[in-house]
């Protein structure tokens, strides 16, 4: 028998130093369409199932199957998990910038301060504060609020 390149194939094993036997090789193992089949509709019906749990389940449906398959099926179907980017939430983000108070009594603003005594003990001032002439209402100190 040739090679693609016109060498026998007993002399191009001997260059490549594998055995004959490799090059004839062929898998007996059967194809692994239905696993890759049972795969995807766990993953489908259980999206946030990673590959370990699929393992699990496909052992619960008598599949004796080794979780590094799995997990090579896994990969190989495209069905890793997509980790989700948390963004920042900017609450105020879509209002836009306030108008600046023209008069007195036409905006107000309000904040907690927190401090501690000297005995470490916390506390906190809510503020209330007219944005036209910084005077402040409302000064109310609790430890608790």
């Amino acid at each position: 028998m040739q090679t693609a390149y016109g060498a026998g194939v007993t002399r191009a094993c001997r260059l490549l130093r594998i055995s004959r036997s490799l090059c004839a090789y062929r898998s007996r193992r059967a194809g692994q369409e239905l696993l890759r089949l049972r795969m995807r509709d766990l993953a489908n019906a259980r999206p946030r199932f990673g590959y370990r749990r699929i393992h699990v389940l496909l052992r619960r449906d008598g599949w004796y199957v080794n979780l590094k398959r799995v997990r090579r099926l896994y990969r190989l179907e495209g069905l890793q998990l997509r980790f989700r980017v948390r963004r920042r939430k900017d609450a105020s983000l879509h209002r836009g910038i306030p108008p600046a108070a023209t008069r007195v009594h036409e905006h107000w603003s309000m904040d907690f301060v927190h401090d501690a005594l000297m005995d470490g003990r916390a506390f906190r001032v809510l503020t209330v504060v007219d944005q036209f002439s910084r005077w402040s209402p409302i000064l109310e100190a609790a430890q608790s609020m």
